[in-house]
């Protein structure tokens, strides 16, 4: 792909890993039915919709705010295009996974000819990014070509289910069939636009409704005045979490209090309602009030307070020095408070190295090679990243955290708010909250600033110097609560995250730095003897890049 526009094309990239893996999930499904994957394809969706949406913000705005040549102009038109068929290729993905509910038995599916179908549409998305990277006339065609294909497939199953309806057999499960495979062929229609929209690129030649519903109904409810068409509604975050966030902004009221829309998956928007109000009862002020909650089928939506300020990574990045010097005492000295009014005193078992286990195979769909083997040179046995992990999690058993605090869960730099006028900082996007080892938020917090995209000395001197300063509190804090293994743990979850956090990036270079970083936290963790271990001391500057 042509790097046009660095940050629309990673988006981009993860839009079709995304649908390939929804693809590839609802094949997995018709072929062998499970709730755990049924649930896999309904979650994805959010996620799907809200990179879509992201990336046509990106094309909207630098079409808009920026000059650019025709060619440019046609990339960002085509690539709109084919986000917009490829998000409507994961809701037909979901909306036959919904189908199989209704029939008789599962196995009925298997009279009609749908593998082939489903294994075309893969191939094609699958050669959608390198036909737009070669800018390759036969490929593009080719994509094109799939729609009449899947519509040869979908009328050789359609005359047999009407064979069978005329007679009455199994009516029910071939209705349910027919919709099915209906589905597969308005995938081939979507499969024509994104071909066409190759073309175009080659030869030269939305916020959804109920959103809009949700958010009226949560004006109303809040109290707050107006219609929809009352207020500015702003997309401010994409978010990996399938949520869709909004600032909401009265237009004929400059009166009205700001807030925040997020709506989304039912379980996540309701579990950070129910965080927040706890977080308000406890300290309030430091997250922001709800204004009301809205359920609708399988979404929420919220309507909180929003937070005037700049997130923690803005700070790092003023120019000011005194602004992140300020930001960080504020930020260390709440935070201790915190976990010192919600200190719970006893052992807790933690599970930050399984989860490197969890999302192995979103790791190594985006790094495929970041899995090392089994090694031997000479007489140097070098263990795999499997064998390390494994190793790190007997470690993680024997090493529980000595007590509990209320942790934030998810604590990303930017999940950080810093008012620099009133001196105070506050929390947002705390679904994840609850009772455990302080160390995990304090793991992802130090790998938040690592993976910072600011390489120059004098941004990485920043980042460093809130790296050093933010470990000097966590350890001073395990020193005067008691808790020997905080360095243990601390290795352990820098690790986990470092390894994960790979998922996410696609500078492969910069992956790859920090997988190897990781493997060289576990493998010195897991080459110690337990006498050697209880020594254990965290090498800080495996953080500095």
């Amino acid at each position: 792909m042509h790097r046009h526009f660095e940050g629309l094309d990673e988006n981009f990239r993860f839009l079709i890993l995304e649908v390939q893996n929804q693809i590839k999930a609802t094949i997995e499904f018709l072929l062998a039915p499970t709730p755990g994957t049924y649930d896999k394809i309904i979650n994805k969706d959010d996620y799907i919709d809200n990179l879509k949406n992201v990336i046509e913000n990106t094309c909207f705005t630098t079409l808009s705010q920026t000059k650019l040549s025709p060619e440019q102009m046609k990339y960002l038109r085509a690539v709109h295009v084919i986000s917009i068929n490829l998000e409507r290729i994961g809701d037909y993905c979901v909306n036959i996974a919904k189908q199989m509910g209704y029939l008789s038995s599962p196995r009925f599916l298997e009279n009609f000819d749908y593998r082939e179908s489903f294994l075309k549409i893969h191939q094609t998305v699958n050669d959608l990014l390198p036909t737009l990277h070669k800018a390759n006339l036969s490929g593009a065609l080719a994509i094109c070509r799939m729609e009449a294909e899947l519509d040869a497939m979908y009328k050789g199953n359609f005359d047999k289910i009407m064979i069978h309806l005329r007679i009455g057999r199994n009516v029910e499960d071939h209705i349910t069939s027919l919709f099915i495979i209906r589905y597969l062929e308005r995938i081939g229609d979507s499969l024509l636009n994104i071909g066409e929209a190759l073309l175009f690129v080659i030869i030269g030649e939305r916020i959804k409704i109920q959103q809009f519903q949700a958010l009226q109904r949560n004006l109303t409810k809040s109290g707050l005045q107006g219609e929809v068409t009352d207020v500015d509604f702003q997309g401010i975050w994409g978010s990996r979490s399938g949520c869709r966030i909004a600032r909401v902004e009265g237009k004929n009221a400059p009166q009205a209090r700001d807030s925040i829309f997020k709506e989304g998956n039912l379980r996540k928007i309701r579990q950070e309602k129910v965080n927040l109000e706890c977080w308000n009862e406890i300290f309030p002020g430091l997250v922001p009030r709800v204004f009301s909650y809205q359920e609708e089928g399988e979404n929420a939506s919220l309507l909180t307070e929003f937070l005037a300020g700049c997130t923690l990574d803005e700070a790092i990045f003023n120019p000011d020095e005194e602004i992140l010097e300020n930001a960080l005492f504020i930020f260390e000295q709440t935070l201790q408070h915190i976990w010192e009014q919600t200190l719970n005193r006893y052992e807790l078992p933690t599970n930050m190295m399984r989860q490197v286990g969890d999302r192995m195979s979103s790791i190594l769909q985006v790094h495929p090679e970041l899995m090392r083997p089994h090694l031997g040179i000479g007489r140097l046995d070098i263990p795999s990243a499997g064998e390390l992990i494994k190793g790190c999690m007997d470690i993680e058993t024997r090493y529980p955290a000595p007590f509990s605090v209320f942790i934030h869960g998810d604590f990303n730099i930017n999940n950080v708010i810093y008012n620099h006028q009133n001196q105070k900082v506050y929390f947002i996007d705390l679904h994840r909250s609850q009772h455990a080892d302080y160390v995990q938020d304090v793991s992802v917090f130090l790998v938040s600033n690592f993976r910072l995209p600011a390489f120059d000395p004098l941004s990485r001197g920043r980042i460093n110097q809130t790296i050093a300063s933010f470990y000097a509190f966590a350890k001073s804090f395990a020193r005067a609560h008691d808790d020997p293994s905080f360095d243990i743990r601390l290795g352990l979850g820098v690790a986990r995250s470092l390894y994960t956090s790979t998922r996410f990036e696609l500078n492969r270079s910069f992956a790859h730095d920090m997988y190897n970083r990781g493997l060289f936290l576990m493998e010195r963790l897991t080459e110690k003897s337990p006498e050697e271990l209880a020594r254990f001391s965290f090498p800080l500057e495996i953080l500095n890049y």
